[in-house]
């Protein structure tokens, strides 16, 4: 497979991460989560939680893709410079979030990725060993902080996990960013490094791609299955509340069983976007898709800014039903495939991607 395939394959799959992300996040914003027929809610309920690890697993692969040349040379001033890059890109995805969530966005996914990135930075030259150690940790680290303090903490308002009340405190912002926000730290910086140890792999060994997709299959049905079943024998003890708090494998409250789910799942699904764009690379379909997830920075913010947008325009941002936001987010990636493809007729890059690389080099 040609350097060139590999990338392909990569954003593809951010393409279809970001079709993942505009059905949760439209449906969630418009509070129609539970009104629908229990088919379609079974269907996009599939997508909770997992696009999101997709677009951090992605987000890991691509930074050990960027610094791979810089850590082989073993040359410091090297690895400093792209250190240096990481950690301006880092800012700037931070302060973008921010400003997403200053138009009250509040599920942002900016602001954490500027984060997972700042840390990333210093783990580009860590060994492999040591990465999986560091996951292990994190995730063990999460579920005792979920067990021990309070998770609901500092949410609050009549729509559950919609506000949270003292964001823009010292403790509030440190509590939603380590622990209990959309996607903190603990345990959300597990896809990012299990992202970083996977994009050390070599893409041309499809044996090694084939091993990862079963792995990936495997792990999801297992703790999937493994959900289901420690589920039903635990609540006729601790009741269904507390049961389904440790092991469902939704993304609230994320758990251990969610994510070995959600990273077994992206990587299988990341897997297959490999060996698909790697078959039908001259595709015009394929190429649309492609151009979509190279721009997926400037069609999340456009999501918010005039996906939203549209909706309060429209008065349409509350108690929507279910078919009228999944209708609504197919239209909009249908947008978003339609804008990419003119875009990429002019420029290699998104507009706000092109910012980036501007200011951070």
């Amino acid at each position: 497979m040609e350097a060139s395939k590999r990338l392909i394959g990569l954003d593809f799959a951010r393409a279809w991460a970001l079709f993942g992300m505009l059905i949760v996040n439209f449906i969630v914003i418009t509070n129609a989560e539970h009104n629908g027929p229990t088919w379609l809610i079974t269907v996009t309920s599939l997508f909770q939680g997992r696009a999101s690890a997709l677009f951090v697993l992605l987000a890991g692969i691509g930074i050990s893709l960027m610094s791979r040349k810089a850590v082989a040379s073993h040359d410091k001033a090297k690895i400093i410079a792209i250190r240096q890059m990481i950690w301006k890109r880092s800012l700037f995805l931070f302060v973008i979030g921010l400003l997403l969530y200053v138009m009250e966005w509040t599920g942002d996914i900016l602001h954490y990725y500027g984060v997972y990135l700042f840390m990333a930075a210093v783990l580009i030259t860590v060994r492999d060993r040591i990465l999986y150690g560091l996951g292990a940790a994190i995730l063990i680290t999460a579920q005792c902080l979920q067990l021990v303090f309070d998770t609901f903490k500092g949410w609050g308002g009549p729509v559950p996990f919609m506000h949270y009340v003292d964001f823009w405190t010292l403790e509030g912002f440190v509590r939603n960013l380590f622990f209990n926000g959309y996607h903190p730290i603990f345990p959300w910086f597990c896809f990012f490094i299990i992202g970083l140890l996977i994009g050390r792999i070599d893409f041309h060994n499809k044996a090694l791609r084939m091993k990862l997709l079963i792995i990936g299959a495997s792990v999801t049905i297992t703790m999937e299955l493994l959900s289901k079943m420690l589920t039903y024998l635990f609540i006729p003890s601790m009741g269904s509340e507390s049961a389904e708090f440790l092991f469902s494998t939704g993304p609230i409250l994320p758990n251990v069983l969610y994510i070995l789910s959600a990273a077994g799942s992206a990587i299988a699904f990341l897997i297959l976007c490999l060996f698909l764009t790697e078959k039908y690379d001259k595709g015009w379909f394929i190429n649309a898709i492609v151009h979509t997830g190279q721009l997926t920075l400037t069609h999340y913010v456009s999501h918010v800014v005039i996906g939203i947008g549209v909706l309060i325009a429209l008065n349409r941002l509350e108690n929507q039903s279910l078919i009228f936001a999944s209708i609504y987010s197919f239209c909009f990636f249908l947008f978003s495939i339609l804008c990419s493809v003119l875009w990429r007729k002019s420029f290699s890059r998104g507009p706000i991607e092109l910012l980036m690389r501007k200011i951070t080099g």
